[in-house]
């Protein structure tokens, strides 16, 4: 329950940032509420993970599941450039939790 959890808390921190960079400095309302909410969120889950994981994997697992996804949510909506050294460097995030995963 843990992982999943965590990998909840993740996808929520992408949520965060990206609402974060759209509050333009927490002057806009309702992006300042979402990035309110999903950051109180993200932490009380990544909390919750950190009980029954070790610290140094979550906070790992946590930072790139928010990374990937703030990025790979860029890419689609078009505010970031798609190109393949991108997305390598997404691919080699990805495979480094999974290998935090199997080596756990």
């Amino acid at each position: 329950m843990s992982w999943v959890v965590l990998i909840i808390s993740g996808a929520l921190e992408a949520v965060w940032a990206t609402a974060l960079g759209r509050s333009e400095g927490l002057s806009r309302l309702g992006p300042s509420i979402v990035f309110i909410l999903a950051l109180i969120a993200s932490m009380a889950g990544l909390a919750y993970a950190m009980r029954d994981l070790p610290t140094s994997t979550s906070y790992a697992v946590w930072v790139s599941i928010g990374a990937v996804l703030t990025v790979v949510y860029a890419m689609v909506s078009g505010a970031e450039p798609v190109s393949m050294v991108r997305l390598l460097c997404i691919g080699a995030v990805v495979a480094g939790v999974v290998g935090l995963k199997l080596a756990g």
